[in-house]
């Protein structure tokens, strides 16, 4: 499911971009600018004009700094460095250079190339390829809602999405640039240059560069499932209100609108039957637990320990023992589109993660002590996986492929 969400203010005729932040009507002019690219391969350099990217910096309310909306069932805080607010223009900015080929040395990988809105977010593969066909070791993790949390990758070496975004550009085997050599090449590109003066006041710099991508990724933001309209209905459904009570019109409107949203949205009796498993017995909500289904910890579960030659994980950062093997707890939001599953992308589907957990995962000396065999049964694996592919799939910001400067 997606929505088209609008960044308040921004003049789209000017950009010719299709943003975000407010679930409102659609009341911008009709746009004359010539349409966006379909796909990733479409995207090509020097589409956006001089003159479109001027009109764009100059709309009203381009620089005014703004909250991105969170979808209904999102609950948690955002976290946005007081030095590094969202405005629309910085956003589009950030949007342009996420889809930006030319941030890696060999001017052929995107951060989009690993995390594609098409794909959850992600890529979809074991493990993601970056400059010359290299492969590392982890899966692309979803950017859906990291803004909810300040540490990012797997094992949370990264305490911003600012820090976040400059590791893909110096890594060797994903962007293989030098940060340094990313931010002269982006210098060296006129559009490029009139944005970042006019919204940075200064020529790109590494920090600026990771600043706008950041203020783009944290747009990114999924709510909405039926999970949720669930919740809103429960409370009614476990204390319906007197008929006196729905006398005032304001509750009465609060209750009309709960019970509808769960009609319009009501999960099937096998996602249901999964809800009471994946909070139960399965205990899934040790660890995916909240309105985001994660606990933002760290946990080995076992995942590649067989292995001679494991990752380390946690441990690389923190340098202690017990945070061997340990790896962030993912958000289950969207959770279908994001396969495959795990920090090494090793298990091809839902139902091999579920089983995973079911026997008990991998042993070894560090695995976490809530990992224990659950005995569900194959009708009980099954509707768990059905709760989350059905109940946990939410509306997740969609944003259009941009023409780049």
């Amino acid at each position: 499911m997606n929505t088209t969400l609008l960044i308040r203010g921004l003049v789209a005729l000017a950009l010719s971009c299709c943003l975000f932040t407010s679930c409102g009507k659609d009341d911008r002019p009709e746009s004359t600018a010539p349409a966006g690219p379909k796909s990733l391969a479409d995207i090509q350099p020097g589409t956006l004009s001089l003159e479109e990217i001027r009109k764009g910096l100059e709309a009203p309310g381009a620089h005014d700094a703004f909250r991105p909306e969170k979808p209904f069932g999102l609950v948690s805080s955002l976290v946005i460095p007081e030095e590094n607010p969202c405005t629309p223009a910085k956003v589009e900015l950030g949007r342009q250079l996420y889809f930006d080929v030319r941030l890696s040395k060999d001017e052929t990988v995107s951060c989009a190339t690993c995390h594609d809105p098409s794909k959850g977010w992600t890529d979809n593969l074991p493990v993601s390829k970056g400059i010359d066909g290299k492969t590392g070791t982890r899966s692309a993790p979803t950017v859906i809602n990291r803004a909810t949390h300040a540490a990012q990758f797997w094992d949370g070496r990264a305490p911003s999405l600012e820090e976040q975004a400059k590791g893909p550009i110096a890594n060797p085997v994903e962007m293989g640039f030098t940060l340094e050599a990313a931010a002269k090449r982006i210098n060296g590109i006129e559009g490029y240059r009139i944005q970042f003066e006019r919204i940075f006041k200064g020529a790109a710099t590494a920090d600026t560069i990771a600043q706008a991508i950041a203020a783009f990724e944290r747009t990114i933001l999924s709510g909405g499932a039926p999970y949720d309209y669930w919740v809103a209905w429960k409370s009614w459904k476990e204390n319906p209100p007197t008929e006196a009570a729905l006398a005032n019109p304001k509750v009465k409107e609060r209750y009309e609108r709960a019970k509808k949203g769960w009609e319009e949205h009501r999960m099937s009796d096998a996602a249901m039957r999964g809800m009471e498993l994946f909070f139960g017995k399965a205990e899934c909500s040790l660890c995916h637990v909240g309105d985001n289904f994660t606990d933002e910890q760290y946990w080995n579960l076992g995942i590649g320990m067989d292995k001679e030659d494991f990752d380390k994980g946690r441990e690389v950062v923190t340098g202690l023992e017990k945070d061997r093997g340990a790896f962030r707890t993912p958000t289950l939001r969207n959770i279908k589109e994001t396969a495959p599953y795990m920090h090494d992308g090793s298990l091809k589907t839902l139902t091999d993660v579920v089983e995973h957990y079911n026997k008990g995962g991998t042993p070894n000396p560090w695995l976490s002590k809530r990992i224990k065999k659950l005995n569900l049964t194959p009708k009980e694996v099954q509707d768990v996986v059905t709760f989350m592919e059905e109940a946990l799939q939410g509306t997740v910001t969609s944003v259009a492929l941009p023409r780049l400067p």
